[in-house]
């Protein structure tokens, strides 16, 4: 069977399976971003449009519905391989299987989408930009965070979800210990500048 998902008439629906596998794999580790821009939503504004015909009409994040689709792509396509093996002992030419399935795994994922969307209304609603952690605390976890050499650190953004950043100081010359608390004042990309605590001038705030 590993053979045959090989083989170019089931090669697109296998490389779609490891496709979606690994965007599991990222969102389980979290390659060391937390949440950050990978729970991004599409919100179509109305339902009856292309985006909530496709299933992304109800803020579900993208990368729970594109793994969706992964997956109805995927599990379409052998499905069809392996009626048409059964039926006339062959299955189909890659690319007339890729587009029926395309076309069923589309319809497919829209119900499986709208019920995903249903069921987790926790992240239609947790759902945050970068630039939403700034101004808030944070934690050093790792190390000591000096300019040119982050640290890694922890901040749990209003929803209660943990997101795990690279901060620096926002002095030039400042230095920020392990286990200390910041409040992350901006970003440049995926690098957060924070200020500690213990700074004078976060005393009244």
């Amino acid at each position: 069977m590993f053979a045959q998902l090989l083989t170019p008439d089931y090669a697109p629906f296998a490389i779609a399976f490891v496709v979606m596998i690994g965007i599991g794999l990222i969102e389980a580790i979290g390659l060391g971003f937390g949440h950050l821009d990978l729970h991004g939503g599409i919100d179509a504004d109305a339902d009856g449009g292309l985006l909530g015909w496709l299933g992304l009409g109800r803020e579900l994040p993208i990368l729970i519905w594109l793994t969706s689709l992964l997956g109805c792509f995927a599990l379409v396509g052998l499905a069809i391989q392996q009626v048409a093996s059964a039926f006339t002992g062959a299955p189909l030419h890659w690319g007339l299987a890729v587009g029926s399935a395309a076309v069923v795994g589309s319809m497919l994922n829209t119900l499986a989408a709208n019920g995903l969307a249903r069921i987790m209304p926790g992240f239609e609603t947790s759902a945050i930009t970068t630039d939403e952690l700034l101004r808030r605390r944070g934690t050093i976890l790792e190390g000591a965070a000096r300019r040119g050499s982050p640290a890694r650190a922890k901040v749990v953004d209003q929803h209660g979800q943990a997101h795990f950043i690279m901060v620096e100081p926002h002095q030039d010359e400042g230095s920020i210990a392990q286990g200390e608390t910041v409040l992350l004042v901006r970003r440049e990309g995926n690098m957060f500048f924070a200020v500690p605590d213990r700074d004078p001038l976060l005393r009244s705030i």
